[in-house]
């Protein structure tokens, strides 16, 4: 207890220095889906490696067949210790459209509004703010008691924001490396401002893109009109089919492997207190959209998706052009959940399109991957032991909770490397990542490198965990 209230201690007192070292890193424009941006990757994550040799990690960057990864070790602690595996990714998205940024999306700044303070840049929440959290939380602890109360391996990717393509391959490779007693992983939320979370659900994906194609070019309203097939028309008439009025999709056999909510799991969200009005309200919306048997937070936890995220077809340019487009596309995703199967999914829906399509057109179908839904224990000593830690720094029990969106690593952890995580982050539903103006708040950034502080502590505290 006498080493952690040093190090809560130091954490405090070295709370502008922590600032200055992400705002390094922040400055980095590491954007992975971009190739004009290789060069920054890499030197990020020569930044992440260097900064946790400097902390005390035997740290490397390793060459992948895209972006690099960082790895780092410690092992102080002994072989009685547990050992965890930290994952983050130093990689942000692209800042597009960057006419909307207030301020210029790699000169990090520290923002007030409304009595808070916020640290705003792009990459500040996702991920960077977030890994950084763990590295000054494993400094301090170095720093007081010359090392960490368990062994940690440190994994940090440079392709989360495009797909991961090199993960998998890295993950096998590596497998004896990588393999350790839980994953932590730090690329989520709290409950809200004051209240830390634990996710412990997470919904699986499909992403496809249909192209309908009609006539061999684009054609003249006025000559072709009415007798020549508008491939938008044929497009918006099928996606109008996937559902239905009450918000269900129509695909058939979509619904298969979805799991009821139990009595014990509706009741502790109940206690969540969340109020849908408010959800809806913060983007100036009032109805809920989805099924409407179903609350909106089963609709966004437990329940699959169908959405609809880009139309392309015919002239999109400013002022008027009368065409017929030879062709339209779609892009369409699908949350998963409980033992949704991702081909079956893909394969059902692609039928479903093609049996509507009129003879004269061609359906062609890109996919942009996919992966199953995936859920962690909540009775392990891991789980425990990090809530007890969060509800000690937070001064309030940290919610178990589900979470809408998809974090392929941790189905890959438990595919190729047979490993549970723990999903603990410090992020707000406000903090616009994958937006212009993206932001931190200082009270996630600092509370959140105490919370690992004392995570760390807690799980050193015993041994054998399971």
């Amino acid at each position: 207890m006498a080493d952690l209230e040093r190090v809560l201690k130091r954490i405090d007192e070295d709370l502008d220095q922590s600032l200055d070292r992400l705002f390094s890193l922040l400055r980095i424009p590491s954007i992975s889906a971009d190739p004009t941006f290789k060069a920054d990757c890499r030197r990020a994550a020569e930044w992440c490696a260097a900064t946790l040799s400097e902390v005390g990690f035997e740290a490397s960057v390793r060459d992948t067949q895209g972006h690099p990864m960082v790895v780092g070790h410690y092992t102080g602690a002994g072989e009685g210790a547990p050992h965890v595996l930290f994952y983050g990714h130093y990689d942000v998205q692209p800042v597009d459209p960057l006419d909307l940024w207030e301020t210029s999306p790699f000169e990090p700044s520290l923002a007030e509004v409304e009595g808070e303070k916020r640290i705003v840049g792009r990459g500040s929440a996702d991920d960077k703010g977030q890994l950084m959290t763990f590295v000054e939380a494993a400094r301090a602890w170095f720093a007081e008691t010359g090392g960490l109360p368990v062994n940690v391996t440190v994994l940090f990717e440079g392709e989360e924001e495009s797909s991961s393509p090199s993960m998998i391959p890295f993950l096998t490779a590596n497998a004896k490396e990588l393999t350790r007693d839980v994953a932590l992983v730090c690329d989520t939320n709290m409950w809200n401002r004051k209240t830390p979370a634990i996710a412990t659900m997470l919904r699986g994906l499909v992403y496809d893109e249909v192209i309908i194609q009609a006539a061999s070019r684009d054609l003249h309203s006025g000559l072709y009109g009415s007798a020549a097939r508008n491939p938008i028309h044929v497009l918006t008439r099928i996606l109008a089919d996937l559902r239905d009025e009450n918000g269900h999709i129509k695909i058939p056999d979509f619904y298969e492997g979805v799991p009821e909510l139990s009595d014990e799991q509706k009741a502790s969200w109940d206690r969540l207190g969340f109020d849908q009005a408010e959800f809806l309200g913060g983007v100036g919306l009032s109805v809920p959209a989805g099924e409407r048997d179903r609350s909106v937070l089963e609709q966004i936890w437990s329940r699959p998706t169908l959405e609809v995220n880009g139309i392309v077809g015919g002239y999109i340019g400013e002022g008027a052009k009368t065409v017929i487009p030879a062709k339209a596309s779609a892009k369409v995703s699908f949350r998963l959940v409980g033992e949704q199967d991702p081909d079956k999914i893909r394969a059902a829906f692609r039928a479903f399109v093609t049996a509507r399509a009129p003879e004269d057109c061609k359906v062609t179908f890109l996919s942009h991957g996919g992966d199953r839904a995936v859920s962690q224990p909540t009775d392990s000593d891991f789980v425990q032991k990090t809530r007890k830690a969060l509800s000690d720094e937070w001064n309030t029990e940290a919610a178990l909770i589900a979470m809408g969106g998809s974090i392929p690593i941790v189905t890959q952890f438990k595919r190729h490397l047979g490993m549970d995580s723990v999903l603990v982050g410090f992020g707000l539903d406000d903090d616009r990542i994958h937006s212009p103006n993206e932001k931190y708040n200082l009270s996630s950034f600092h509370g959140g490198t105490r919370s690992w502080a004392r995570i760390l502590g807690e799980l050193g505290a015993g041994k054998n965990l399971a």
